[in-house]
C-alpha cells in the first residue's frame, strides 16, 4: 500500500511538473499559469490567485546574494510588508537535484523556519519548468503579477547589485516601490530592471 501511495505521488508530481508554460512573458502580457508542489507537498496553482497581486521570488539559500537579503532580514521584511497588504508571495526554488540550493520539502521547511521567512508558499521546481517559463535567471529574481494576471514588474529586488549587506540601507527597493504605485492606482515607474545574483541552478 505504501509503495502504491509513493508511486502515485511520483506520478502526480510528474504530471504537475509537466504542466505547460508559455514563453518568457513580456511586461503587461498575461503571466503564464503554472502548478507546483509547495514544501508541504500541496499543489499550488497560480490561477487560484487571480484578482490578487502576486510576487514571485526565485530562491537559492546557498547563494551569497540570497544570503545578503535573508541574513540581513531584508527579504523577510519585504515579504512581510507585501503580504500585510494582501499580496500573495510565492518563493520558488528551481535548483536541480545535486545542484547548489536544491532542497527537499523538509529541507525547505527548515530553511523557511530558520530564516523566519514570510512567503505565502515556498514552491519546489526541481525540473526548472516554472523558472524557465518565466525566464528566471538569478537568485534572487523577482516578478510582480497584477490582479488581472498581467506582468507588472520583473528584475532585481533593488538597485544595488552587490552581495554587500551594507548596500541595503541606501538601496531603492524596486518591489516595494512597484507595489506602492500599484496600490495607488499608478503605473509602475520602473517596470523592469536587470536582475542580479547567482545563476539559477537548472538541470543541464
Amino acid at each position: 500500500m505504501k509503495n502504491r501511495m509513493l508511486a502515485g505521488f511520483a506520478i502526480a508530481a510528474t504530471m504537475i511538473a509537466a504542466a505547460p508554460l508559455m514563453a518568457e512573458p513580456e511586461l503587461a502580457a498575461t503571466a503564464p499559469n503554472f502548478r507546483a508542489f509547495d514544501m508541504h507537498g500541496r499543489v499550488v496553482d497560480l490561477s487560484a490567485y487571480r484578482g490578487k497581486t502576486v510576487v514571485l521570488e526565485w530562491n537559492n539559500p546557498g547563494c551569497p546574494y540570497v544570503k545578503k537579503h535573508y541574513g540581513s532580514g531584508n527579504m523577510q521584511k519585504t515579504q512581510a510588508a507585501a503580504t500585510a497588504q494582501g499580496v500573495v508571495w510565492l518563493t520558488i526554488n528551481s535548483g536541480a537535484p545535486g545542484m547548489q540550493g536544491h532542497m527537499s520539502g523538509a529541507e525547505a521547511q527548515q530553511f523557511v523556519a530558520g530564516a523566519k521567512a514570510k512567503p505565502t508558499a515556498y514552491l519546489l521546481d526541481p525540473k526548472g519548468l516554472v523558472g524557465k517559463g518565466y525566464g528566471a535567471k538569478t537568485t534572487p529574481h523577482l516578478y510582480i503579477i497584477d490582479g488581472k494576471g498581467r506582468l507588472a514588474y520583473k528584475g532585481g529586488i533593488d538597485d544595488k547589485p552587490s552581495s554587500d549587506v551594507a548596500d541595503i540601507a541606501g538601496a531603492r527597493n524596486h518591489v516595494l516601490a512597484a507595489l506602492a504605485e500599484m496600490r495607488a492606482g499608478k503605473p509602475v515607474s520602473v517596470p523592469e530592471t536587470r536582475p542580479y545574483g547567482c545563476s539559477v541552478k537548472y538541470a543541464s
